[in-house]
């Protein structure tokens, strides 16, 4: 584990459209059931406030109450203090992409999320036989240059999509693409990662952690019951996706294994930090949004510790030495693309 009281690296920050973010976000997708757990709103504010202190000012999701917290929360900052709200517009069967329509939902978050203008909106479209998304893009470029919108992104597109929409609007609309990202789920290396270079584009990944079993708390731990009641909802989802997409729980303890030794070497980081940093070193990946149980159970003074170093040649060997026995490298013809698992 890290060292208690070693102080923290500094952070690091890329450039998204507009913004100058940081390289690890809070996701707040854990607010929008009770399924992980209740917290007054009292102490989500406050935890939303120390993750902004230690320099995570960026917070992403919508979904429950996410946006109505996150305003009042940016409702109480100075002015001097910017922090950027990501949120999402989700369309998963027909729906009206008049102008007017889409103004009213991108205004609807403006009013949820206390601001002038959406500072990242990024954009789901379930069924690709609908073209529709080439309208609503349109739109929603519209707003963009009306300045209702700030930047514009995808979330869980692949990379053949994320490709074409690049090349209708040009590079620079489109500034990122929200998907799953890991060292077990390494889909964006076959394709993503080369429309992202060639477009100008970042990933923002999720399920970097696997719901928490990349960290460890798990490590030299028996398979947990998924029927158990135990279990988040994230950890249902990665579980199943560790046992039968990826490999079996003993490999995966292999990895952990693997992660905690060059934590070691690394001066003591967690094996959270080792899988972030292994995705941050992908330079395709603009950021790592981690979930946070704002709250009720959070890491940010860990997470922080997945900056300030890299992977030598030594730690990826040793990685790779483990990720080769597993079927990770296969999944992206047993699961599909980056967003199939939705759809």
């Amino acid at each position: 584990m890290s060292r208690p009281g070693s102080p923290l690296p500094a952070r690091e920050t890329f450039v998204l459209g507009p913004h100058v973010v940081p390289r690890i976000w809070v996701g707040l997708w854990q607010l929008s059931s009770n399924a992980w757990g209740t917290a007054t709103t009292a102490r989500i504010h406050d935890a939303m406030a120390n993750h902004a202190k230690l320099g995570y000012d960026a917070f992403a999701d919508h979904y429950g109450s996410a946006e109505l917290l996150f305003g009042v929360f940016r409702k109480t900052l100075p002015s001097t203090t910017t922090v950027l709200g990501a949120t999402k517009w989700c369309v998963f069967q027909p729906t009206d992409l008049s102008r007017e329509a889409v103004e009213r939902i991108i205004r609807e978050r403006m009013v949820r999320m206390k601001t002038h203008s959406v500072d990242l909106l990024q954009f789901h479209w379930q069924d690709y036989s609908d073209e529709g998304y080439l309208t609503a893009l349109q739109v929603l470029q519209d707003l963009r240059q009306e300045g209702l919108i700030s930047a514009v992104g995808l979330c869980n597109f692949d990379a053949i999509h994320t490709d074409e929409i690049c090349t209708h609007f040009g590079r620079g609309f489109i500034v990122s693409n929200q998907v799953q990202f890991s060292l077990i789920d390494t889909r964006p290396l076959d394709g993503m990662a080369d429309v992202c270079e060639r477009q100008d584009v970042k990933l923002l990944t999720y399920g970097t952690l696997c719901g928490g079993f990349l960290t460890d708390a798990w490590f030299q731990q028996q398979e947990p019951d998924p029927y158990s009641g135990k279990l988040t909802p994230s950890q249902r989802k990665y579980l199943d996706v560790i046992l039968k997409a990826w490999g079996d729980w003993s490999l995966f303890q292999s990895l952990l294994a693997v992660l905690r030794e060059i934590g070691g070497r690394h001066g003591g980081r967690s094996i959270a930090n080792i899988a972030t940093r292994w995705v941050l070193d992908h330079p395709f990946v603009g950021a790592v949004i981690i979930g946070a149980r704002l709250g009720i159970c959070e890491h940010p003074e860990d997470n922080r510790r997945a900056y300030g170093f890299t992977l030598n040649e030594e730690d990826n060997t040793a990685i790779e030495a483990v990720l080769d026995q597993s079927k990770g490298r296969r999944m992206i013809t047993t699961v599909g693309d980056c967003g199939a698992e939705y759809r």
